[in-house]
C-alpha cells in the first residue's frame, strides 16, 4: 500500500512556486531554459509572419480585380433608390410648428444639403447641359477621363429653395407647410430607358388620408428630372455630380394627423420597383404636424 504523501507548508509550496518560476541552478524560466523558448518565439514568429504575409497576397490578389471607378456587381441596381431630406429616424417627420426646437434641426439638414445646389456654385463647377437628352461621354480610348456635370440649380426648387419669403429661413417648418426633397440615388451607368424624362410622383398612401393631406406640390414642376443628368459614372470621373432631387411642398396638410406618404418614380418601362425592397424606385415616409 502506497505511503500517503506528507502534506506541505505553505511555505514549502511557495518555495516550490519560486523554483517554477526561475530556477537558478537550471536557469530554466516556467520549466524551459532561455534557448527553447527563444525557438518557441522564432516558430510563432514564422507562422505568424507567413499568415499575414498569405492574407496580404490573398488582398493584393482580390484587389487587382477590383475597378476603383466602377463596381463589379450591378446586376441588382435595377431601379435606382430613393430617399428624402431632411433624413429622420424612421423616415418619420414630426415636429411642432410652435416650438422651434422640435423643426429647427430639420431646417439646418436642409440648408447643408443645399448648399452644393447654389446657382453661383452650379455654375462655377458644372455646365450647362443640353436638355431632354442624355449626357453621355464617351472615354474615347483612354479610360477613366474626367467627366462634366450638369448644373442643378438650387432655384429650380422653387419656394423649397430656401432663397426667398416665406421660406427662406425655415422651408415652410415654421408656418405648418414643410418641404420635404426627394432624391434619387447614385447608379452608375443608369439610364431611364425610352429617352424621355422621369418624374416623381407623391400621393397618400391611403386613399382616406388624400383629403387630409390636401394637394401636394413639387418642384420642378410635375417632379420632372431631365434626360441630361445620367448617366452617373461615379464620384472618382464624376467629381461635381449633384444628383437630381424633388421638393414636395406639403402647403395645406391637416394638423395633428399622421399622413403617409409615398413617392415614387414613374417613367421608362425599365423603372421597376421591386417589392422586396421598399427604396427601389419609391420612398414612403410620415409627416405629422402639431401646434401648441
Amino acid at each position: 500500500m502506497a505511503r500517503d504523501k506528507e502534506k506541505r507548508s505553505c511555505g514549502q509550496l511557495w518555495d516550490e512556486w519560486k523554483v517554477f518560476v526561475w530556477d537558478p541552478r537550471t536557469r530554466q524560466l516556467l520549466g524551459r531554459t532561455g534557448s527553447s523558448w527563444g525557438l518557441i518565439l522564432l516558430f510563432y514568429l514564422v507562422f505568424y509572419g507567413f499568415l499575414a504575409g498569405l492574407f496580404a497576397l490573398t488582398m493584393w490578389v482580390m484587389l487587382q480585380s477590383v475597378d476603383p471607378h466602377v463596381p463589379k456587381y450591378q446586376d441588382r441596381l435595377l431601379t435606382p433608390g430613393m430617399m428624402i431630406r431632411p433624413y429622420a429616424e424612421g423616415l418619420d417627420v414630426t415636429f411642432n410648428v410652435s416650438q422651434s426646437h422640435t423643426w429647427l434641426h430639420y431646417v439646418q439638414a436642409l440648408h447643408q444639403f443645399l448648399e452644393p445646389y447654389n446657382d453661383s456654385v452650379q455654375a462655377a463647377r458644372n455646365a450647362a447641359c443640353t436638355p431632354g437628352r442624355y449626357n453621355e461621354q464617351p472615354d474615347d480610348a483612354v479610360p477613366n477621363v474626367p467627366k462634366r456635370a450638369c448644373r442643378f440649380n438650387r432655384s429650380a426648387l422653387g419656394p423649397c429653395a430656401g432663397l426667398g419669403p416665406p421660406h427662406s429661413e425655415t422651408y415652410g417648418y415654421g408656418t405648418g407647410q414643410p418641404c420635404v426633397l426627394v432624391k434619387i440615388n447614385r447608379v452608375i451607368n443608369f439610364f431611364p430607358g425610352g429617352n424621355k424624362s422621369i418624374n416623381v410622383v407623391c400621393a397618400a398612401k391611403e386613399e382616406e388620408d388624400a383629403a387630409l393631406l390636401g394637394p401636394l406640390q413639387l418642384f420642378p414642376p410635375n417632379g420632372s428630372i431631365d434626360l441630361m443628368y445620367f448617366p452617373y459614372y461615379g464620384k472618382k470621373v464624376h467629381v461635381n455630380y449633384t444628383q437630381p432631387v424633388v421638393a414636395v411642398l406639403f402647403a395645406n396638410a391637416s394638423m395633428d394627423v399622421e399622413h403617409h406618404i409615398e413617392c415614387r418614380l414613374r417613367g421608362a418601362a425599365a423603372l421597376r420597383p421591386d417589392p422586396r425592397d421598399r427604396f427601389a424606385g419609391r420612398v414612403a415616409f410620415r409627416l405629422r404636424m402639431h401646434r401648441a
